[in-house]
């Protein structure tokens, strides 16, 4: 059974920093495309931040460049995604997603909060 278990959400006040971390069961990762999306009431899931698990290659949206980074952790299941200097309209759902080929995975998500 595959499983994406996002943690590491909460409150926090503007210009502070999470780390967010998926942890995931029943894939091998080194096959799939991770990545971070986010989603507010009303809005659509959007794009945060993707790594190629197999080639390390990592990638955030330009306008979360130089505040967010996407890593793999030392456990071969876990990817990350550090938040610096974070603002009130970084608060969202936050979403781990497994993508390979035509199957994409999807974790509940976990809620970040950003007070000013």
């Amino acid at each position: 059974q595959v499983q994406l278990v996002e943690s590491g959400g909460g409150l926090v006040q503007s210009g502070g920093s999470l780390t967010l971390s998926c942890t995931t069961s029943g894939i091998s990762l080194p096959f799939y495309l991770m990545s971070w999306y986010r989603q507010t009431p009303g809005q659509q899931r959007e794009l945060v931040a993707d790594i190629t698990m197999a080639g390390g290659s990592a990638r955030v949206v330009d306008p979360l460049q130089g505040r967010f980074t996407i890593f793999t952790g030392d456990a071969q299941n876990t990817v990350h995604l550090q938040m610096n200097d974070l603002k009130p309209e970084d608060t969202a759902v936050y979403f781990c997603s497994g993508e390979r080929a035509s199957l994409t995975f999807w974790g509940q998500g976990t809620q970040v909060t950003v007070s000013s």
